[in-house]
């Protein structure tokens, strides 16, 4: 097999150019590029190495630009160390903050807007109901995006704010909010939910101990998996360069 000095300068020059580039996406101490530094701790670095040489030696002696050019296009999208697409991993990380936003609208006690009564007394059933059914929109929105994932904390942690859920099943009806035995989604019954007892509305939804309160905990975990899934995504580029596409903002280009 040859070895590396036996390839032209363009093809090194090629595979190579982030080393020198002034386009890095990071630097620590000594001039480290932390973006390298991650892709030779998580393994990506190697894996291009062996597949770069490797197919190399099964195609002959003679190589042309473009076949360089092709060989590492090919290895850009396999050198990928998490299950789970940036276009997944996005998506659920948008709708697991989402959730933990509806959630928390329902549950924060300071300054809350939802549950708070008029100078009669009274609450206003109508924006219960809408930030109630925003939750359970958010939430079933979470599981159709988090049932695509591949990864297993991802998974543990949506099956948990399931389990959560079942285990309130029965409070749930009570107000009119029923959950499907297949997938898991709510839905809400506008008319059972305006006309149940908006204290056991109030002591589902309001407050850290609420059911509402668990729900978010388990969608800032799940948000904050997809983001350290995201992180293993970073891949080389067709140009031999680390691209840290998540982080640099580039994975919503995935998604157009």
């Amino acid at each position: 097999m040859r070895g590396i000095s036996m390839y032209d300068s363009s093809s090194v020059s090629t595979l190579f150019s982030s080393l020198g580039s002034s386009k890095s996406t990071g630097s620590g101490l000594f001039g480290i590029n932390l973006s390298e530094y991650a892709s030779i701790r998580s393994g990506s670095y190697g894996k291009l190495m062996r597949s770069y040489f490797s197919m190399d030696s099964t195609k002959g002696t003679s190589k042309s630009d473009d076949s360089t050019k092709n060989t590492i296009e090919d290895l850009a999208t396999t050198t990928s160390t998490s299950k789970d697409s940036t276009k997944t991993l996005a998506a659920i990380e948008s709708d697991a903050k989402e959730l933990t936003d509806s959630a928390k609208a329902l549950y924060t006690r300071s300054n809350n807007k939802v549950f708070t009564k008029d100078s009669g007394g009274s609450y206003d059933t109508d924006k219960i109901y809408k930030a109630v059914k925003s939750f359970a929109d958010d939430y079933n929105s979470m599981l159709d995006t988090a049932g695509k994932s591949s990864t297993n904390r991802i998974s543990r942690s949506v099956s948990s704010m399931k389990n959560e859920t079942s285990y309130n099943e029965k409070p749930l009806k009570e107000i009119g909010i029923t959950v499907d035995e297949k997938t898991g989604k709510l839905s809400v019954d506008e008319t059972t939910f305006k006309s149940a007892d908006t204290e056991k509305i109030k002591n589902l939804f309001n407050g850290t101990g609420s059911y509402a309160y668990s729900v978010a905990t388990k969608a800032a975990m799940t948000e904050s998996y997809a983001k350290s899934e995201a992180a293993k995504s970073n891949t080389y580029t067709k140009n031999g360069t680390y691209n840290y596409n998540y982080n640099s903002g580039n994975i919503f280009t995935d998604m157009f």
